[in-house]
């Protein structure tokens, strides 16, 4: 008999999402109250929120309404980077997102998956590094443990399932290469 998953068995360990359990549950609500909704549109008040919970955030950030960050200490963004509406930043371990980054609207960085061979269903957790001049377009998804290189596009609604080369367009679900970036 084929063996089946059994969520009663599920442990996190050896996850642990930093910051103390009050740090964690202050975080959702303000994150609810300040970043996800589309009633506070001011940039300076979202960042100072952000670093207030230990993200490390450059100048000249842009973070448009409705962006959901799981846990902000483990968030770096460079200088002059563009977060659009409604992304979703899962950084339940560290995300690097280098300077000039645009993260269009509905894209999504996710650090956390499923181990599905196993009967207890794992948490699996690897960081994400988004390097200068990244472009991930709208609706995409980013996957544990990627890193996008240099300049790197990952068009609209397309999956980065595997690194992503410096100066490469890549497009589909999972994304390949097709063709070069050249910035003119």
């Amino acid at each position: 008999m084929m063996q089946q998953t059994d969520l009663s068995t599920y442990n996190n360990f050896p996850f642990n999402p930093g910051g103390s359990a009050v740090k964690r549950v202050l975080w959702y609500y303000l994150n609810a109250l300040f970043l996800k909704t589309s009633l506070l549109p001011s940039n300076s008040f979202k960042t100072f929120l952000l670093r207030l919970f230990g993200a490390r955030i450059g100048k000249s950030v842009t973070i448009k309404p409705g962006v959901n960050v799981k846990y902000p200490w483990h968030l770096t963004i460079g200088n002059h980077t563009w977060i659009g509406e409604n992304v979703w930043i899962d950084c339940l371990v560290p995300i690097t997102i280098g300077n000039n980054v645009c993260l269009s609207q509905g894209a999504i960085l996710l650090t956390g998956s499923h181990n599905y061979k196993k009967t207890s269903f794992d948490l699996i957790t690897k960081s994400i590094i988004l390097e200068d001049g990244v472009w991930i377009g709208a609706a995409a998804m980013v996957t544990p443990g990627i890193t996008a290189a240099s300049h790197a596009v990952l068009t609209s609604g397309s999956v980065a399932t595997k690194n992503l080369e410096a100066y490469a367009v890549y497009q589909g679900n999972p994304a390949i290469k097709t063709r070069s970036r050249i910035i003119e």
